[in-house]
């Protein structure tokens, strides 16, 4: 199986909680880009944080979406595919802070990983990439689906995701984030106005909480902690929160919190 096959799911949905004081600017609304999210530059309004190098294994419709949001928040990204020609324009377009280039490439380069490929392809980033992503921070947005993943997806059902990507994912500092936000959300409800869309995070290792939720914070969305990685599932598939672009007030009543 190709690990850069697109999500085939209606994918990723959300929530939040925790609030940062850095709140970016709601009024970045007046521009919005053809892509559906605003043009304006976001690096400006967060330039207390530092920078970033992010590497995307699957630059598909997340992570190529994240991606750009976190380009224009200011952090540096290789976005990879098996051929990454095919995402010169991508990288091209969003400028100097983008890159194309390998998965292994995007394993070395990232000190934070997002793993956004179908679940079935993980046993295999684990083994090929093991060295590379050894001992950093990695976001696991893939969902398991049987018909489609097989054995390893009905595992993964079984024993929640957050425990099940551990395993196949052994060394790496592991969060589960931006599985339940939908596309189509992910794409066109970035840094609104108002309360914004959530997105729910488990993780055991709690520094890699805290990065992950600044980054959900710079993709314009609003971080959830939920808890240990046992917790994931709670915000599984099938769960009442999966596949709903809530925001950070919905999110919590649904999970009982």
């Amino acid at each position: 199986m190709s690990i850069m096959r697109d999500h085939l799911e209606p994918i990723h949905a959300a929530a939040c909680g925790r609030r940062d004081v850095l709140r970016i600017a709601g009024a970045v609304a007046a521009s919005v880009a053809v892509t559906g999210f605003p043009l304006a530059s976001f690096a400006a309004q967060t330039a207390s944080r530092p920078r970033m190098k992010i590497g995307i294994i699957g630059a598909g419709r997340i992570g190529g979406t994240l991606g750009e949001l976190w380009v224009r928040a200011g952090h540096q990204v290789l976005l990879s595919s098996r051929h990454p020609e095919n995402l010169k324009d991508l990288a091209g377009r969003l400028g100097q802070l983008a890159r194309a280039g390998t998965p292994r490439e995007a394993a070395a380069f990232g000190e934070v990983i997002l793993i956004s490929v179908p679940y079935g392809a993980l046993p295999q980033v684990g083994r090929d990439f093991a060295d590379e992503l050894r001992g950093k921070v990695v976001l696991d947005t893939a969902n398991p689906f049987p018909y489609r993943d097989g054995t390893v997806a009905e595992q993964a059902r079984r024993k929640g995701t957050g425990v099940a990507s551990a395993e196949l994912l052994p060394g790496v500092r592991l969060v589960r984030a931006f599985n339940t936000i939908p596309f189509t959300v992910l794409r066109g409800d970035a840094h609104r106005a108002g309360d914004r869309i959530a997105v729910p995070l488990a993780a055991d290792d709690p520094e890699a909480m805290e990065i992950a939720s600044r980054l959900v914070e710079d993709a314009g969305f609003e971080p959830v902690v939920v808890g240990a990685l046992a917790r994931a599932k709670d915000f599984d598939f099938g769960t009442s929160v999966f596949g709903k672009g809530l925001t950070a007030r919905e999110l919590p009543q649904l999970l009982g919190r």
